[in-house]
């Protein structure tokens, strides 16, 4: 398998003309409805796949290379050359930016572009060059673009560039000259809820102000309400676990980020989290559909799990480390292992182990966060994403865990924490609406173990020993 079957590119004008259609059919569904949206509209709020990174000129507005996106491994060279080169290693960086060195991050990322890239090394060099994440890029273009865009990232997605100082909330110098990346691409960093700008001519709701901004993650964080001591974790294409840790960072001993979790304001205090982020979740399910052909729509995966019926995965157990395992493991050389199977295995006990493998990561995650940050009584684990929908698999989670799964009625967390920053820059509601105010509906649903803690445990050392046969692959790939 080539190097370049592990990199991942988005086209990003691709990105900019998905928005522009989300934006027309949000309109068009809200004037069925009878909704008069544009005169009633207060603000919009903006919420991104954090990490991926983007470079483009500033005098054309046009891209200078492809999207490099979160997943993409391509920089594990420049990895090793700095691991081998700075003191500390692959935790050079975490007492002030809260993340290792990791192809994960964005500065790996734009560090590539300036190495490889000639015409990213000649706009920088001109000055000319604007870096950003998604946020950035949406921003900037929405703003007008050339015509005085505004060039600017929220602290969310900032914490995640492996450049800002997260005590400060501002970029670090000495990390900048370490990694010789010019102050001049990087865009403003600002809180997650103030007047960004207003949408200008040429797109759906013009005049509109920005008013919102967060990085996927930390919007679902706010939008499931996450008072300190609380936890969420997002189902998509990877499985993001969030803890809230209150208001000053704390650094993790067990493999765990450190990041923000939210600014609600210029002049709010900044609240802050430990993550662990899982590369593969949702896209082992896609792998199966796609890769091997064993279902032909995602929702296929629950009734085909379930025909295993009590014997589970029968001693099956699936590690999709396809590109290397992310938190608390920080294995790049991991790659993906089905380990357990007989004669008697079947595509239904293979169906329950890529399921179970998602929940057993959670798990890994929430063990985590349980020694770094402790664990309050009645630990419940709010839950949002696609893929939650699948009860089973939430049955699943919950049994593997040894806590109670919380599924709000809308699972669409991600949108509603955008919303909520965007409504309380603008008045719309306030913090104790969103915290205090009931925020739980009642018809939320509440999924409980139903599996004794010995089996659970039993099951957990079972995943463990396959997780250590999924490392030390990489030079198989």
């Amino acid at each position: 398998m080539g190097e370049k079957n592990r990199w991942v590119e988005h086209d990003p004008m691709e990105i900019l003309e998905s928005v522009r259609d989300c934006m027309e059919k949000a309109l068009d569904k809200a004037t069925v409805a009878g909704h008069n949206v544009e005169s009633g509209l207060k603000a919009i709020g903006i919420t991104n796949q954090r990490e991926t990174t983007l470079v483009w000129s500033k005098s054309t507005g046009d891209p200078l290379y492809n999207a490099i996106v979160w997943m993409d491994v391509r920089t594990s060279s420049i990895c090793r050359r700095l691991e081998e080169s700075l003191p500390g290693g692959r935790t050079h960086f975490t007492e002030t930016t809260g993340l290792p060195v990791s192809t994960y991050f964005s500065a790996l990322k734009l560090i590539w572009l300036l190495e490889n890239v000639d015409a990213v090394k000649a706009a920088a060099q001109s000055g000319d060059a604007l870096f950003g994440t998604v946020d950035t890029w949406l921003i900037w273009n929405l703003t007008g673009g050339v015509h005085k865009g505004v060039h600017v990232t929220d602290c969310s997605n900032a914490s995640r560039t492996m450049l800002m100082d997260l005590a400060t909330l501002t970029w670090h110098a000495p990390t900048l000259e370490t990694l010789k990346i010019p102050p001049s691409l990087l865009p403003r960093i600002i809180s997650n809820a103030e007047l960004i700008g207003r949408i200008a001519k040429g797109w759906p709701l013009v005049g509109t102000p920005i008013a919102g901004c967060l990085g996927d993650q930390h919007a679902a964080t706010l939008g499931q309400a996450c008072k300190p001591g609380e936890a969420k974790s997002t189902y998509g294409t990877g499985a993001f676990i969030l803890i809230n840790t209150g208001l000053s960072p704390k650094h993790s001993k067990h493999g765990l980020l450190s990041t923000i979790a939210y600014k609600l304001g210029p002049n709010k205090p900044s609240s802050y989290a430990l993550e662990g982020s899982i590369a593969i979740a949702g896209a082992a399910v896609q792998w199966l559909r796609d890769g091997l052909g064993l279902i032909k729509t995602a929702s296929e995966i629950e009734g085909l799990a379930e025909l295993a019926g009590e014997e589970g995965a029968g001693g099956v157990y699936f590690v999709p480390a396809f590109g290397g395992l992310l938190a608390p493991w920080w294995r790049d050389d991991a790659r993906g292992v089905l380990v357990g199977m007989t004669r008697a295995t079947s595509k239904a006990h293979i169906a329950r182990a890529v399921l179970e493998s998602m929940c057993f990561q959670v798990r890994d995650v929430v063990e985590a966060m349980r020694a770094d940050a402790g664990e309050g009584e009645g630990f419940v684990l709010r839950v949002d994403g696609g893929a939650t929908v699948n009860n089973l698999l939430m049955q699943l989670q919950a049994d593997l865990l040894g806590s109670p799964v919380l599924r709000p009625a809308d699972i669409e967390t991600t949108a509603l924490g955008a919303a909520y920053a965007a409504g309380l820059a603008t008045g719309v509601w306030t913090e104790d609406d969103i915290f205090t105010s009931g925020n739980k509906a009642s018809n939320d649903t509440v999924f409980n173990p139903r599996v004794c803690e010995e089996e659970r445990d039993r099951r957990f050392k079972s995943w463990h020993k396959a997780v250590e046969k999924s490392f030390d692959l990489a030079d198989l790939a």
